[in-house]
């Protein structure tokens, strides 16, 4: 007797029983929910408009980039022949821009100001967060709502009073006073705790059972940070880092008060001076800067976004 035809004995009699189709499903067991079909007027009301709005969106994000890739683009490079889509394509622009302006020891200079800049800030706010996350201690709350009410103001306020400290100490160390790339890093590292609030919101929701383990096994505070806890809040730290870089690569004020010299200056201050000389003629030669120093701030969000997307922290203690 086959599988699939089963028998049952009585008395002797054999009965068969037919066997059931495996291939049908069984009523209210696995079976799809049915798609319910909107209508028209009711695909527009919940969904259609979203996208319409995306798309706005969209085109007024690309617009002022088209302008700006259209004119480093036009070979005249001036304000008259710009237009949104270029008539001509040639990459004159950039070729002056490699070969007649150090735009080579510009970006050099940002280069070094960034490392070092999202290297320490988020070091010192790390640092601090794990402080205000993992202790209790007095003046916590405290230090806390005092590092939120400085952010609130801006780094240029001060600029006065450090134009006039770096002014003094350049006097007695020149190679951090004025018109000195390591005094500007330095200024720069002057806002090191900016990042706390985001990275102790992420610390908080690690576990603490993770750090008593590992004391429990031997591991001091700082082999806890820096072993355990700091592999864990990778996301976090590469979003403030995103954050410190572009706000750093894009500097501008601070950077025009404190770099003087050609040698000396970011791409900010370096490119705004070609416009500045001749706001017209120059306008495709800026064009052609301005979107080579976005490259790298777009493949960095490329390579950072593996970081971004997704929480770490996800299965970090067995239950």
């Amino acid at each position: 007797m086959s599988e699939s035809q089963p028998s049952l004995t009585d008395g002797g009699a054999t009965l068969t029983k037919p066997a059931p189709d495996r291939g049908k499903r069984r009523a209210g067991r696995g079976d799809p929910a049915p798609k319910v079909k909107l209508g028209a007027a009711r695909w527009w009301r919940e969904v259609g408009w979203r996208h319409v709005v995306g798309v706005i969106a969209v085109v007024w994000a690309l617009f002022p980039v088209s302008y700006l890739v259209s004119a480093s683009l036009n070979p005249l490079g001036n304000v008259v022949t710009s237009t949104l889509i270029p008539q001509q394509f040639s990459l004159t622009n950039f070729t002056k821009l490699l070969d007649e302006q150090p735009f080579g020891t510009w970006a050099r200079n940002s280069l070094i100001v960034c490392v070092c800049v999202v290297f320490v800030q988020l070091l010192f706010s790390a640092l601090a967060a794990y402080a205000f996350s993992r202790f209790r201690f007095t003046g916590r709350r405290g230090g806390l709502l005092a590092l939120l009410l400085i952010q609130m103001f801006p780094q240029f306020l001060a600029a006065v009073a450090l134009y006039l400290l770096f002014t003094d100490i350049g006097e007695v160390i020149p190679a951090i006073g004025l018109d000195t790339l390591a005094g500007y890093i330095i200024m720069m590292c002057g806002g090191s705790l900016g990042q706390v609030w985001l990275i102790k919101g992420f610390f908080d929701s690690i576990p603490k059972s993770l750090d008593e383990a590992a004391v429990i096994d031997g591991a001091s505070h700082v082999q806890v940070f820096f072993r355990i806890i700091l592999p864990l809040v990778r996301p976090i730290l590469a979003v403030c880092g995103l954050l410190v870089f572009v706000g750093v690569i894009a500097e501008f004020l601070m950077a025009s008060i404190f770099l003087r010299d050609s040698g000396n200056k970011t791409l900010a201050t370096g490119l705004y001076g070609l416009i500045d000389a001749d706001r017209s003629n120059n306008l495709g030669v800026f064009a052609a800067g301005a979107v080579m120093t976005a490259i790298p701030v777009v493949l960095l969000f490329l390579y950072l976004q593996k970081f971004i997307v997704g929480g770490i922290t996800a299965g970090g203690v067995k239950g």
